[in-house]
């Protein structure tokens, strides 16, 4: 019987530990990446919706005074324009946040798959060679008392 510590797990076991869960945060690369991540976490906040709110309120008093279509046009062209930009980019950094979390326990779940799975290979390959011990014994047992 050979030894079962000679069970050598499958390489991807260990690439996939070294990696580590792809996430979000790992798409942000060079300068240009790193400015846009810097632009996006600036302008995603409810604080800047609020503030664009209020630089679009500014405004409205004029597009009240010109009538009814400049107000539809202040409605669509300002206030929706710079206050739903920043809320709406917010919502997409909460979404991003939960898919991280989601696939972080996707790679953990997996994780723990692949090593029940390398111990089952581990298991499968030491009842084999028993199997076979067995095999040969009862095999050698016969022949010796045919004999």
């Amino acid at each position: 019987m050979s030894n079962a510590n000679s069970h050598i797990p499958h390489p991807r076991i260990e690439e996939r530990s070294k990696a580590g869960a792809h996430l979000t945060k790992h798409e942000h690369s060079g300068f240009n990446g790193r400015l846009a991540v810097l632009i996006t976490n600036a302008v995603s906040t409810m604080w800047c919706a609020y503030i664009f709110a209020a630089i679009a309120l500014i405004s409205l008093p004029a597009a009240i005074a010109q009538g009814t279509a400049s107000i539809i046009s202040w409605i669509a062209q300002t206030f929706l324009q710079l206050v739903l930009l920043s809320v709406i980019m917010v919502g997409q950094k909460v979404a991003a946040k939960a898919s991280d979390k989601q696939a972080l326990q996707t790679y953990k779940d997996a994780e723990v798959l692949l090593k029940i799975q390398d111990e089952l290979h581990k298991l499968l390959k030491i009842n084999n060679e028993l199997t076979d011990e067995i095999h040969h014994r009862v095999v050698r047992d016969t022949d010796s008392n045919a004999t």
